[in-house]
């Protein structure tokens, strides 16, 4: 890409391998379906989601010099997303994605980020070297973090002065990797999207909506939340306020990537400019739209 990018994903970028089935499915079951192989990872949804609503991310992650690793990164280009600060590593296999759906729920899955995890702090050097940022002149916009990075990554994140001026936003991955947030938890320029079991597992507590949840999180220093619960609610919520919306009734069809559509959805909509109510309206309608297979 030629112009400088207006956010950064930092996270998963690997290869998502799903199999959906329309009939309901138990453990042990062998039915027909179908399997598709797609660019994926927590980080990359979200860029791919950014960039369909006028944004131009740029990817700091990790991919291997390997066959997979060469595809994926010449896919994101085709997608129009600035893959120059990424890091390719001929010593690491590419990441990869595994889940199996049933009528629109995740019956399991398996994220192998290992590869991620080893590169660790790596991925941030153009942070500090001057091709987005240093400590002298920290990055200055939004960043959308995922929790596929480990907790002590996270930990230095939430210290370091390369991040003193982001904007943060912050995803847990899934509900596996919720804890890793911790450090992040209290920091004054973040954002948090998680939905309600996540909410649960940062706060020790068993929450029983969003709303409560929301709660949960800004007792335990929080300085702003966003809450999902599915098809029933989604808050945001800060010390001085709580809004909340309720996504409009969909069939679903599909559901990994739809926390990612949300968070990305909403983090567009308030860089556009929109109030609080408006951008919480567009995401969980973007959600609703991701569930229901109508947006691609």
């Amino acid at each position: 890409m030629s112009s400088q990018p207006n956010i950064l994903c930092i996270g998963a970028v690997l290869w998502d391998i799903i199999g959906r089935c329309d009939d309901p499915m138990v453990l042990g079951n062998d039915k027909p379906g179908q399997i598709t192989r797609l660019p994926g990872g927590v980080a990359l949804n979200i860029a791919m989601t950014l960039r369909r609503f006028g944004l131009a991310p740029a990817l700091l992650s990790v991919v291997g010099d390997d066959g997979d690793g060469v595809e994926l990164k010449a896919a994101c280009m085709g997608l129009g997303l600035d893959v120059s600060p990424m890091l390719v590593d001929p010593n690491l296999p590419t990441d990869r994605y595994m889940a199996i759906e049933a009528q629109g729920a995740l019956i399991a899955a398996i994220a192998h980020a290992h590869s991620l995890e080893k590169a660790g702090s790596r991925i941030l050097a153009p942070l500090a070297d001057g091709t987005l940022g240093s400590v002298a002149t920290p990055w200055a916009g939004p960043v959308a973090v995922d929790g596929n990075l480990t907790e002590a990554l996270l930990s230095e994140i939430a210290e370091s002065p390369l991040f003193a001026a982001a904007d943060l936003r912050i995803a847990p991955a899934s509900p596996g990797k919720a804890r890793r947030l911790r450090p992040l938890l209290a920091h004054p320029n973040a954002t948090l999207y998680v939905n309600r079991e996540e909410a649960g597992l940062l706060t020790d507590t068993h929450p029983a909506n969003a709303a409560a949840a929301a709660r949960a999180l800004l007792n335990a220093g929080a300085h702003r939340v966003l809450v999902t619960e599915g098809a029933q609610m989604a808050v945001d919520a800060r010390p001085d306020r709580t809004i909340s919306a309720t996504p409009p009734p969909v069939e679903a069809r599909r559901i990994t990537g739809a926390g990612d559509t949300f968070m990305a959805a909403h983090i567009a909509a308030e860089v556009s400019g929109d109030d609080a109510e408006t951008a919480l309206a567009r995401a969980v309608n973007a959600a609703a739209d991701y569930v229901s297979g109508d947006n691609g």
